[in-house]
């Protein structure tokens, strides 16, 4: 146990986040000894091991931030005004099925919901849902080839129709649909048939044995939509429904304005089942800016409410802390910041695209290659420099949960062992100390995000890579246009006309098949214009025995094969460095102080539980 983990506990404790019962559970999880749970527990003030509030419908206990006591007003529908949202890359879309960031999914997480979501523990909790199903109580078949779902029954959409079973059978016909082209659809091909016996219980066929039941309908890709809305846009019209730009939901909220890139406007569905929920009357969802703007506006100046994803020097969080009227909340990760290395061309045309599945890329085809780069990224200084409590440096692509975390792989800084590596792959410096073979010099493009520690990053993994004289024209894209999802924009992170790209990518799920889809060779499942770019796997890489463990996986059931096969696709993935791995980032959010209920956690969106969300008197 890394004694910056047990810093996480310890500000997770001060916040609020845990009660005496969590802490005992991720204590012994996590191996701690028993001084150290002793002195964790004794930070958590009164009351009794095992003492825990009762959970808020739909969520978890209300958390009160670090230096905001005081007494949540509750009870109200409404009443707590507008909630000020900022993420710094703007939603373009509001259809998850259809969506390529996270920034799209959580802006439409205030409005869809999925049949379950997962907390900070790894657990499912039931939204639209009315139980968890279990070998316990039926639900799940000890075969594991079928699951049943009983629904919450008086749910209507926001425009006052029933919810059903026939919609959550058709979310499924919708995604599996070809022409629909959906982001989401490599969750959904386990499944085999639904069945709807009535109009609250859904029974899900799946095609094999199926250990991650909970890869469908549940979290941010198993959002719920409405057949009455969309049943004429299912295939070669899904792209064109006005219900991209402003869904009807079940959630708290619902759509007032969306203008794409820009903001979403949301108020009170007043349909909304829980009473006295939401607390707020509106939710302003500005995007755009940058990560820096976004957590000066939370933390220092307290413009706003919230502000996601801040991937911000440590030294400025540090600063702008100081005396501000917000506070910066960090909560452990699952994600990993990485550099893709693709395997395809991306100069070479084919039919109107490039990085051709079929189209080798003239050096990155080659593992030598491919290692000398991981050897060429200083991932401990950029931990250090760069990130700080926001993350530390990881030789593995697949960081939780902890069972499937590999021991295998390691990482060092070596650009002698680097240059070797090219030299003998017959890579040698020219006369203008860039290398080159039969006449084809390395110059590659490096792109990813605008933000100031991805744009700091290039630079450090620039210098090193022009050490090795390797040519680096780095390029920066605004987030919305790179997480974008439209099948015309050629700057997109799933086109990637670049040699390496940098973003951050995490599972959703504590059985990480939607997450280890990504490297699943399966031409279906590869961005390419034949599926509107809208496959998993943006590297191209392919990999035989990759793809047989990952469908041995998709239906094994013994826990302790599951732990060796997902160890084993992650190391496939390390060792052939379809990937570079940098750094296993936490959540790092600027909040206001008086801002409670969150519940924020790793596996799924940020907004998963807004109807939760309150002001505190204090």
């Amino acid at each position: 146990m890394r004694s910056h983990d047990i810093d996480l506990l310890f500000a997770e404790i001060r916040s609020g986040r845990l009660s005496r019962r969590d802490v005992l559970r991720r204590g012994a999880a996590l191996g701690l000894s028993a001084p150290v749970i002793a002195a964790l527990l004794a930070a958590c003030g009164g009351g009794s091991a095992g003492e825990t509030p009762a959970p808020p419908t739909d969520g978890g206990a209300a958390q009160t931030p670090s230096g905001s006591p005081g007494t949540a007003q509750t009870g109200q529908r409404g009443q707590g005004g507008t909630l000020k949202l900022l993420w710094w890359q703007a939603p373009t879309i509001l259809n998850p099925h259809l969506a390529q960031g996270t920034k799209d999914f959580d802006a439409a997480a205030v409005v869809l919901e999925p049949l379950a979501d997962v907390d900070i523990n790894a657990q499912l909790v039931p939204k639209l849902a009315a139980e968890i199903p279990s070998l316990e109580n039926g639900g799940v078949a000890e075969d594991g080839r079928s699951v049943t779902w009983r629904l919450k029954e008086g749910v209507v959409w926001s425009d006052g129709e029933p919810f059903t079973s026939a919609d959550v059978k058709f979310t499924y016909d919708y995604v599996i649909n070809e022409q629909t082209t959906a982001t989401t659809v490599g969750n959904y091909r386990i499944i085999e048939s639904i069945e709807t016996p009535d109009e609250h219980t859904v029974v899900i066929h799946f095609n094999n044995p199926t250990p991650g039941w909970f890869n469908v309908f549940v979290g941010p890709y198993g959002m719920i939509l409405p057949e009455h809305v969309l049943r004429d846009f299912v295939g070669d019209q899904a792209r064109n429904a006005p219900f991209n730009l402003k869904p009807v939901g079940t959630g708290p909220f619902k759509v007032d304005d969306f203008r794409p890139g820009d903001v979403v406007l949301y108020s009170v569905n007043e349909s909304y089942r829980d009473e006295g929920k939401p607390f707020f009357a509106q939710v302003e969802l500005k995007g755009g800016g940058d990560a820096s703007s976004a957590a000066r506006a939370a933390i220092q100046t307290g413009e706003v409410d919230y502000a996601w994803n801040l991937q911000v020097q440590e030294q400025v969080l540090a600063s702008l802390e100081e005396g501000g009227q917000g506070i910066a909340s960090v909560t452990p990760g699952v994600s990993v910041e990485r550099i893709l290395v693709n395997q395809s061309d991306p100069r070479t045309e084919v039919n109107g695209e490039r990085s051709h599945l079929g189209t080798p890329h003239p050096w990155q085809a080659d593992l030598a290659v491919r290692q000398a780069y991981a050897l060429a990224v200083q991932r401990d200084l950029i931990a250090t420099q760069l990130y700080g409590r926001g993350g530390e440096a990881t030789s593995n692509i697949l960081v939780a949960p902890p069972k499937f975390v590999s021991q295998n792989t390691s990482w060092r800084f070596d650009l002698e062992e680097a240059g070797r590596l090219l030299d003998d792959a017959g890579w040698v410096r020219g006369p203008d100390g860039i290398r080159a073979r039969d006449g084809v010099r390395m110059e590659i493009v490096y792109q990813t995000t605008v933000n100031p520690v991805r744009q700091q990053t290039q630079e450090i993994v620039k210098a090193a890579f022009e050490e090795l004289g390797i040519s680096v024209q780095l390029k920066s894209i605004e987030a919305g246009v790179f997480f974008s999802s439209e099948a015309g924009n050629p700057d997109t992170a799933a086109h990637f006309y670049a040699d390496l790209e940098m973003f951050t990518n995490n599972p959703s799920s504590p059985y990480p098949l939607d997450y280890m889809v990504s490297w699943w060779g399966d031409p279906s499942n590869i961005a390419q214009k034949d599926n509107n770019w809208s496959g998993n796997n943006y590297e191209r890489w392919q990999n035989e025995e990759y793809d047989e463990l990952y469908q041995q996986a998709s239906t094994e059931l013994d826990e302790q094969r599951q732990i060796e096969l997902m160890t084993r696709m992650n190391d496939l993935v390390v060792n052939n460095v379809a990937v570079i791995p940098q750094i296993q980032r936490n959540n790092v959010q600027g909040q206001a102080k008086n801002l409670s209920g969150l519940e924020l956690s790793p596996w799924t969106s940020d907004l998963w539980n807004i109807a939760n969300w309150v002001r505190t008197e204090g």
